[in-house]
């Protein structure tokens, strides 16, 4: 997943295979195929993400969670109206909204 700010910097939250959440800067790039694990389409943000309720927002904070040995596990990003936590859980990532 890529957020990308009002002078287009863009940002890159995924897991890596390590199950670690990475955040680098990264421009998004081309969908791509996964052979039998299907396609990954890149596309812009639509309702249905944790994300969506807070397009054109600043972030107030941003706090994160570390495990030892392991690294990053989570990311809150907070918002004017609330809250976005990203992490990984058996190496998918995973959005909710608090």
């Amino acid at each position: 997943m890529w957020l990308i700010d009002s002078e287009a910097v863009s940002t890159r939250i995924t897991t890596g295979s390590d199950w670690c959440l990475i955040v680098e800067a990264s421009a998004p790039f081309a969908g791509y195929d996964m052979a039998e694990s299907g396609r990954v389409e890149v596309a812009s943000v639509s309702g249905e993400t944790p994300f969506a309720d807070h397009l054109g927002e600043t972030v107030l904070a941003v706090g994160e969670e570390t495990i030892p040995d392991s690294g990053r596990i989570a990311l809150e990003i907070a918002f004017d109206s609330g809250r976005v936590r990203c992490e990984t859980w058996s190496g998918d990532l995973r959005l909710s909204s608090e």
